[in-house]
This record gives structure tokens, C-alpha cells and sequence, in this order.
């Protein structure tokens, strides 16, 4: 290939694609080399060959991308493929890239290289690809890869995306280290679109950010050796994280609509695709300006690899964790902040399957009856062993949104968990202090306790005729004032100091005074709690 020639500014020895190429983009036109037959225009279709007349020279590519021809007059240049076999590998790296590029349903041979080359928009739609090498890219406007296939990978680590990323419908597998999608350190200025994606390697976006949001709804992750499916600890994503289903319609509907078309409704042919994670997710530390969104999300996890679905320490003003129940693996929320939790009773997996400690939580907004027994339940799990601060923290949750009644049993549970860590002794203590009082927290149970007390050592004074003390000053006896004067304490009724209690008697006497000051202290905090609650 010779330098081109100063008259049409085309290089000789191209051949007849390559100088239709080479004309439309001189022009801004698209460069269309298809047949018009479906099966062959296929670019997944393996069995189908593109010869020769729809085959262009990566290098003739980049030559055009990096040292084009001006533009036509009146015209703008850009690089428009469609339906073209690109030969041998199209390696851009670090060039400056100023025409507008997009190639639809195009065969690579091999790979795309491009670290820290610089577009202004990149559009690669329904292509097949070998692999996606693009670390440090930057584009000053949309990185689309929609209905792309990547055999061995693609790589984003430390790209930035001036405006949004869209890589919907997309199916990667993993390179040689088990990674589907590596994009540790990428900055999308607006939206991260990867919806119905499919994977078949971990997706690792570790400290990327987010401007607006991140949708990978309806999308199928499946980790592979041994790795994560989504691995992105310190993310931030200034709004929201979709972890949710996508509505998937039929033919008649465009595939690329994740949400219900105008006129459109789920009984004319649309189903609802959950997202599904096959294999541990991991968002420690992330930060999400408005929500995290797991509604119907599947987490398919191994517990014999001990794989989590970890939110440690992240930020978030709400979580919707109303997704289906993982069977095995651990769900963690340890550290984790949250304004509002929004959850179904179903969601939650069973004991030994979830981990919350210092999970901070405001608000509680159940999806559906979840009622209190349940979310006992919920607290149980996480606590194999006995820990407070889970049943702390849901009682003043509950206590702020004026629930006291349920933060009581709530309360009453712990101490209920609590006994059962005690020795003997203690144990024994508990017992009688829950069939008495329950702990306290129910003020009702000791006014009932005091009335059964009052009546019974009321009958059995009466049986008892005590000496008095000093017969000149001593009042009419009275055995049911002296039973209640017994076991009201501070209060002096009168009864009490005039008569000489004598062996069984006596002891009785003590009893019932010790008795008093127990019961009546937690009848006086129970109404002090009404009244503060008043």
C-alpha cells in the first residue's frame, strides 16, 4: 500500500470494499456491504463465511480513523459500517479519533484495541467481536456496545465515558482470568445502561462511578472460576443501582424496550425477566444517592464456596430488598446505612443465612404483611448468637414511628434471647422474672399480680388475729388494709407498725413488702411510659 495520491486522496491497492469504505466516509455515508438475505447477514452465524466482498482491512480502518481524507464540501466525515467482515486486528490505541464512528452488525476477526485512544462517539451495535481492549478510553460522548458479542472479554479499566454507556442485551464470556467485564475505575458521566445483559465471567467494577444511574435489570450474570458474578465494591452511583426485572416483549415489540411501551401491557405478549446473579455479589462500601433496587432479583448462590451477597458499609437513602429468597449463601448488611428499608418477609433468607451487624436502618416500610412475629424472625436469623444490638435498634425504629407496643415485645424478646446465654441460676431468675413481669415490659401483668397478692394475703391475714404492739393506740384490725398497706410502698396507710407478726406470719409480712416495691416500681415505669407516649 502506497501513501494516497493527492488527487482523490484514496490509497492504491484497496480493494473494491475498502474503496467504498473509503468514498462514504468522505461523504458521512454508511458503507452497507449485506445481502439482504437474514441468515447470512447474521454476524453470530457461524456457519455463514463473509468473503472477500464484504471484507475490509482493520488497518485501511485506522488509517481512515486516524488519518483520514477531509470531508466533501458541505459534507461531514464519518465512519458508518454495516454488515462488514473487519480482517486482522483493529488496534487504535492511544490515537486521537475525531470522526463520528459506528459499525452495525460487523465481524471482527480479531480483537479491538484501544488504550487510551480518545473518541468523540463510539457506536458498536450487534457486532461480533474476539475481544474488547479498551482501558483508559475516553469518549466525549456515548460508548454504545448493544447486542454485541464478546468472546473473551471486554476490558474498561479506568475509562471515561463523557455522557452514557450502553451495553444492553450484550452477551460476554470471561478471558483467561475468569473476568466477563473488567471496568475497575470507570467514570460514565450520565447513565450505565446494561440491561438483559448476559455473562458468563465476573463483572468487576470496583471504585467506578456512576453519574446518574446504573441499570442492569433483567441481566443474567454467572460467575466463573470461582469468581464473583458482580464484583464492585466502592462504587458510587449518584442515584440509582437497578438490580431489578425488565419487562422482555415479543417481535412485534422493540427489543431494546425495558419498559412498557406506550399502548402497551403485559397480557400483549411482555413477561417480566428478573435479574439473576449466579454466583457472590459483592457492593461493600458503595454509595447510592438515592436507592439501591432489588425487586424481584435472584441470587443464586453456593454455600458450600461460602458466596455472599455483601451490602458492608454501604450508603444509601433506600433499599428495596423485595427479591426472592436466596436458598444458600449469606446475605450480609454489616456497617450498612440506610435511610429506609423497604422489604418483603419472603426476601429474607433463614438463620445462618443473614448478617447484620451495626446495620443502621430509620424507617421501616414492610412490602406486603409482614407482621411482628416475623420480623422477630428476621432478627433471630441474624443472630445465630445472642447479640443486642439487632433487637436494639429494631425497637427504636419501631418506637420512633410510634409502634411502643411493639417495641416492648421487641425489647422483651432480647431479654428472652439474653437468658438463654445465662448460667443456671440466672436462668432460673429469668424465668421467674418473665412469668411475673415479663422483664418489665408488661406493666399490665404486675397491676394483675398485686390484685391476686392483695386478695390472697388479704384471706390469709384474716385468719390471723396479731397482738398489738401497743393495745391503747392500736386501730381496729383490719387484715385486708394491712395486706394492701404491705404491698404499696412509700404510701402509709396506717396498718402497718401496730401489730406484732409472729413466726410464718412475719416472713409473709417481709415477703409481701419486697414483693410491692417490685411490682409497684414496674406498674409506676409502664405508666410513666403511657404518659411520655401521651
Amino acid at each position: 500500500m502506497t501513501e494516497p495520491r493527492e488527487d482523490d486522496q484514496m490509497p492504491e491497492g484497496l480493494s473494491g470494499p475498502e474503496r467504498e469504505m473509503w468514498r462514504a466516509f468522505r461523504i458521512g455515508d454508511t458503507c452497507d456491504l449485506r445481502e439482504g438475505v437474514a441468515e447470512r447477514d447474521d454476524p453470530f452465524a457461524v456457519r455463514e463465511v463473509w468473503d472477500e466482498e464484504r471484507s475490509v482491512r482493520a488497518q485501511i480502518v485506522a488509517l481512515l480513523l486516524l488519518h483520514g481524507p477531509p470531508a466533501r464540501a458541505g459534507r461531514v466525515a464519518a465512519l458508518k459500517l454495516r454488515g462488514v467482515r473487519i480482517t486482522g486486528a483493529l488496534n487504535l490505541a492511544g490515537g486521537e479519533i475525531g470522526p463520528y464512528v459506528e459499525m452495525n452488525g460487523c465481524r471482527f476477526d480479531e480483537e479491538v484495541v484501544l488504550p487510551e485512544a480518545r473518541f468523540g462517539t463510539l457506536r458498536m451495535v450487534e457486532c461480533a467481536i474476539p475481544r474488547l481492549e479498551a482501558a483508559r478510553l475516553h469518549t466525549a460522548g456515548d460508548l454504545h456496545l448493544p447486542r454485541c458479542r464478546v468472546e473473551r472479554g471486554i476490558r474498561l479499566t479506568d475509562a471515561q465515558i463523557g455522557t452514557d454507556l450502553l451495553i444492553n442485551q450484550t452477551r460476554v464470556w470471561p478471558d483467561r482470568r475468569g473476568r466477563a467485564i473488567t471496568a475497575d475505575g470507570l467514570v460514565v458521566a450520565q447513565d450505565f445502561q446494561a440491561e438483559l445483559i448476559e455473562t458468563y465471567g465476573e463483572v468487576s467494577l470496583r471504585g467506578a462511578r456512576v453519574g446518574v444511574s446504573l441499570s442492569l435489570r433483567g441481566s443474567v450474570l454467572r460467575g466463573s472460576q470461582q469468581r464473583r458474578a458482580l464484583n464492585a465494591p466502592q462504587m458510587t452511583v449518584e442515584r440509582t443501582l437497578y438490580l431489578d426485572s425488565a419487562w422482555v416483549y415479543d417481535s412485534s415489540v422493540p427489543s431494546t424496550t425495558t419498559t412498557p411501551p406506550y399502548g402497551v401491557t403485559p397480557a400483549q405478549g411482555g413477561r417480566r425477566k428478573a435479574v439473576e446473579c449466579h454466583g457472590g455479589v459483592r457492593l461493600d462500601d458503595g454509595r447510592f444517592g438515592d436507592s439501591v433496587d432489588l425487586t424481584h432479583a435472584r441470587f443464586i448462590l453456593d454455600g458450600a464456596q461460602r458466596e455472599e451477597f455483601s451490602l458492608r458499609r454501604i450508603v444509601t437513602p433506600e433499599l428495596r430488598f423485595i427479591g426472592e429468597r436466596p436458598e444458600e449463601g449469606r446475605v450480609v448488611l454489616n456497617g450498612a446505612k440506610v435511610v429506609t428499608l423497604i422489604d418483603l418477609a419472603g426476601s429474607w433468607p433463614g438463620p445462618g443465612g443473614l448478617a447484620m451487624s451495626g446495620f443502621v436502618y430509620e424507617n421501616l416500610v414492610p412490602y406486603g404483611h409482614f407482621p411482628l412475629a416475623r420480623r422477630l424472625e428476621w432478627v433471630a436469623a441474624a443472630t445465630p448468637e445472642y447479640a443486642p444490638e439487632p433487637y436494639e435498634r429494631l425497637a427504636t425504629v419501631l418506637r420512633s414511628s410510634g409502634e411502643d407496643a411493639d417495641a416492648r415485645e421487641v425489647l422483651l424478646a432480647k431479654q428472652r434471647r439474653r437468658r438463654e446465654t445465662l448460667p443456671v441460676a440466672g436462668k432460673l431468675w429469668g424465668y421467674v422474672q418473665d412469668l411475673a413481669v415479663a422483664y418489665g415490659y408488661r406493666p399490665g401483668r404486675a397491676a394483675l399480680w398485686m390484685a391476686v397478692l392483695w386478695a390472697a394475703s388479704a384471706y390469709a391475714f384474716s385468719l390471723y388475729e396479731p397482738v398489738a404492739l401497743k393495745p391503747d393506740e392500736a386501730p381496729h384490725w383490719d387484715a385486708t388494709l394491712y395486706a394492701l398497706d404491705l404491698l404499696l410502698p412509700v404510701i402509709d396507710l396506717g396498718e402497718v407498725g401496730f401489730w406484732r407478726m409472729e413466726g410464718l406470719w412475719q416472713w409473709l409480712s417481709t415477703g409481701l413488702i419486697l414483693v410491692g416495691w417490685v411490682l409497684a416500681t414496674t406498674v409506676a415505669a409502664g405508666a410513666s411510659r403511657l404518659l411520655r407516649r401521651g
